[in-house]
């Protein structure tokens, strides 16, 4: 099949969140089962820079007024064609937020459309987020095109149908209050990127108040979870950390841990307890909680303490006047550097991810794979990833807690730290976190019966003979 992927980012060239994980790794896997996959992003103005090949000018186009070009190049380091949408809004190089944010994503969809429509004729257009929500809208009236729409967060919902009135066309048959809902209710097949946030959003609790329109279509809704690239994320071969290790050299891992000290200013001791946190600073993953119970958890053990990451200023500040209060065992970092994410992966001893909801989470998988435990809240994809451990079936991959309340997320995280004290046990749990297989290469199976239920086609239709079965439509909440 034809496939364009339209979408805001596309690692590694640029990424605020996990869609652009999916959206830079994905096709390449949904490639080699034969698909021709295809990604459209706008060309953001720090992305030459990146790029291995310079752009190809392709295509002019016309939409809301605007003027705009089309260049063609390739994702790095992979066969994906990669085409970039020009225009200066984007040239200043900000992806997100800004006063005119509604209106650049919503002529960055009107591009795709006219680039669909008189470029390159795809079969499917997989849409991302609500910056793409306007494409089923307008696919409806091409019946040779159909869409896909991957909720990646439901919170963020895009403008309202009177502002999109005021920028652009909106059809006669359109229905939905705003660009969210409207992509829901014509999208020939909607994703999301867990299996258990596609049964959450269906609720009232988590469905954003589009709830009851996603049980309506819960027939076409698919809970897909998200995979890694297990060849970039690979503690084995994994450039950007001193010591490279696998589950049968474990022992080798310490040595991340104090290279890692050293490098945030924290006490060189790779017996202390290391707990590590690579998140955005905003609400939703759970820095209410870790603000109200850190003080005390230092207090009360003698863990150590490090996040990396960007966000809201209250979670900046606060975070940092604990870290004032405890010199040698509390390092924030405020920035986004990828290379040294991954030697917190692979020094610290637990990663923390306590968030109040996650769509799939990307984090705790790297963890995993980089043998570092995850404490987790169990929401979203954090269900399907992240199993409580239980010393005397030897069973689980981390600690996990139910309610968001600080004191569950407390009692969790000194549940691990007495369990770091039991050496041989640990490194049980660290391999059996380190033996799962979180990779893109059953997703994109999944993705390949998703696209066929669309046509009526069986879910291994056109797959090589080796590959298996994939799963079906998680369906409706009971």
């Amino acid at each position: 099949m034809r496939i364009l992927f339209v979408a805001a980012e596309a690692a590694p060239l640029a990424k605020v969140g996990g869609m652009a994980d999916v959206v830079g790794t994905l096709p390449k896997f949904l490639r080699r089962l034969g698909h021709d996959v295809r990604i459209l992003m706008p060309y953001y103005g720090f992305l030459e820079a990146k790029l291995e090949q310079s752009p190809t000018p392709v295509w002019q186009g016309f939409a809301m007024f605007q003027d705009f070009t089309i260049s063609e190049t390739h994702l790095p380091k992979s066969d994906v064609p990669l085409y970039l949408f020009g225009h200066p809004v984007f040239s200043d190089g900000q992806i997100y937020y800004g006063d005119n944010e509604d209106w650049r994503f919503t002529l960055f969809a009107n591009g795709a459309a006219e680039f669909a429509w008189n470029y390159w004729k795809p079969n499917i257009i997989h849409c991302h987020d609500w910056h793409t929500g306007m494409l089923p809208v307008w696919m409806h009236q091409s019946p040779d095109i159909t869409t896909v729409f991957t909720i990646h967060n439901l919170a963020y919902q895009g403008p309202w149908r009177w502002r999109l009135e005021q920028m652009t066309w909106v059809p006669w048959y359109m229905q939905g209050h705003n660009t969210m809902a409207s992509a829901l209710n014509f999208a020939d097949r909607i994703n999301t990127v867990s299996p258990n946030y596609a049964r959450q959003i269906q609720t009232k609790e988590y469905g954003e108040e589009l709830d009851g329109l996603l049980r309506w279509r819960s027939r076409d809704l698919w809970g897909i979870l998200n995979g890694i690239d297990t060849d970039i994320f690979n503690p084995e071969t994994d450039p950007h950390i001193p010591v490279n290790f696998t589950a049968a050299t474990l022992d080798k891992r310490a040595r991340n841990k104090i290279v890692l000290q050293e490098e945030i200013g924290l006490e060189i001791n790779p017996k202390r307890f290391l707990v590590g946190m690579v998140s955005r600073l905003v609400e939703q993953k759970g820095l209410d909680l870790l603000i109200q119970v850190l003080d005390r958890f230092l207090a009360y053990s003698d863990a150590q303490f490090i996040i990396l990451g960007t966000g809201e200023r209250y979670y900046e500040t606060q975070l940092w006047q604990i870290a004032s209060r405890y010199p040698g065992r509390v390092s924030v970092q405020l920035l986004f550097n990828e290379p040294l994410s991954r030697r917190v992966y692979a020094g610290c001893d637990v990663f923390l991810m306590p968030s109040r909801f996650e769509p799939c989470g990307i984090s705790q998988m790297i963890a995993l794979r980089y043998g570092c435990v995850p404490i987790v809240r169990r929401t979203g994809g954090l269900v399907d990833t992240v199993f409580h451990s239980d010393p005397e079936t030897q069973t689980g991959n981390g600690y996990c807690f139910d309610r968001y309340e600080p004191l569950d997320l407390y009692t969790c995280m000194v549940r691990a730290w007495e369990a770091f004290r039991f050496k041989s046990e640990w490194q049980a749990l660290q391999r059996r976190g380190m033996a799962a297989n979180y990779s893109w290469d059953q997703s994109a199976l999944e993705y390949h019966a998703m696209y066929n239920s669309i046509y009526g086609l069986p879910p291994t239709a056109g797959l090589p003979a080796a590959s298996d079965a994939a799963p079906q439509p998680v369906g409706t909440v009971g």
